[in-house]
């Protein structure tokens, strides 16, 4: 089962290394990895998403992770309410007369064009990863010279209101 696990770490040289480094002789798969600094610049923000499938091994894994020097704070967000993005660049054959079939095909994505040649496309195309496996899917037909992908950010949704809290901003 894949599992979404941030961590807020100290922004410092090795912190990635050490967590990676972690991972590879737990043998945890990492399938993907996303890192960026926060609102704060001396802290960062690391998104694993990791295939494990017994619970016992999740556990130990956030109590691994939060020993690890630098670690502030460890979160499987897996069965949280949260917003998933991931971007992709993807380079396209494109010969003219096919672009505005092409483009029909990429509307409902919300793909944008970010770089055009005389026989090329690139799509900029985000989202949650199975909305950018299709996306691939459908443009494969067309050629694909070159694909590129970020991996996966994640972040928790906040609460709603309540009725009672609403009538508190009244």
């Amino acid at each position: 089962m894949k599992r979404v696990i941030t961590l807020t770490v100290l922004n410092q040289s090795g912190v990635l290394n050490r967590i990676t480094g972690m991972l590879m002789k737990r043998q945890f798969n990492i399938e993907s990895i996303t890192v960026g600094h926060t609102e704060q610049p001396t802290i960062s923000k690391m998104t694993f998403i990791v295939n494990i499938d017994d619970e016992r091994k999740i556990e130990q894994l956030i109590k691994q992770l939060s020993k690890q020097i630098d670690v502030l704070k460890v979160q499987d967000i897996t069965d949280s309410s949260i917003v998933l993005r991931e971007l992709a660049l993807v380079k396209v054959i494109s010969p003219p007369n096919l672009r505005l079939e092409m483009n029909s095909i990429v509307e409902p994505f919300r793909a944008q064009i970010v770089d055009t040649s005389k026989n090329m496309v690139t799509y900029q195309v985000t989202g949650t990863p199975e909305k950018i496996d299709a996306f691939i899917e459908l443009i494969r037909s067309y050629g694909i010279k070159e694909l590129t992908r970020t991996g996966v950010t994640a972040s928790v949704r906040e609460t709603q209101f309540t009725a009672p809290q609403l009538s508190i901003l009244k």
